[in-house]
C-alpha cells in the first residue's frame, strides 16, 4: 500500500531528506549502538565531520523529535544524545543497513584479495 501524497508532501521524502543529510545516519548508527552519548564522544566517534555540522545535524534531528538532548548545568556543562522513539523506531532499518554494509564489504574485499584475471587479446 503505498501512501498519497498530499500538499504536505510525501511522507516518505521527508524521512527520506531528514536522512540523507550529510553524516546523519551515521550519527543515528552511532546513537543506536552506543545509546546515550555525549557531545564530545559522538564527535570523537564520527571521524572527520567538524563541530559545527555535527551540531547542525544534532539540532535538525532534536526538531524531527528523532532524538533527545539532555543538558547538565555543570561546569564544564553535560550535554548528552540519546534516541527518541522515532529514534528507535529506525533501529530495525539501521540494523539491516549494517547487515548490507558489512557484506559489501566483504564481497569488495574477497574481490581484492583474488588475483587479477589475465587480459586477452580479441582475434580478429
Amino acid at each position: 500500500m503505498t501512501l498519497p501524497c498530499s500538499p504536505m508532501g510525501c511522507p516518505m521524502d521527508a524521512i527520506l531528506r531528514l536522512l540523507m543529510g550529510p553524516w546523519t545516519t551515521y550519527i543515528l548508527w552511532v546513537l543506536r549502538t552506543n545509546g546515550p552519548t555525549r557531545f564530545g564522544e559522538l564527535k570523537r566517534r564520527v571521524e572527520g565531520i567538524s563541530a559545527k555540522v555535527l551540531t547542525q545535524r544534532l539540532r535538525m534531528l532534536e526538531q524531527a523529535e528523532v532524538i533527545r538532548r539532555h543538558y547538565e548545568p555543570t561546569i564544564p556543562p553535560q550535554v548528552t544524545y540519546t534516541l527518541a522513539p522515532r529514534g528507535v523506531e529506525l533501529t530495525e532499518v539501521l540494523d539491516r543497513l549494517d547487515a548490507i554494509a558489512r557484506s559489501w564489504h566483504a564481497e569488495d574485499a574477497s574481490k581484492l584479495d583474488r588475483p587479477a584475471e589475465p587480459k586477452t587479446k580479441a582475434v580478429a
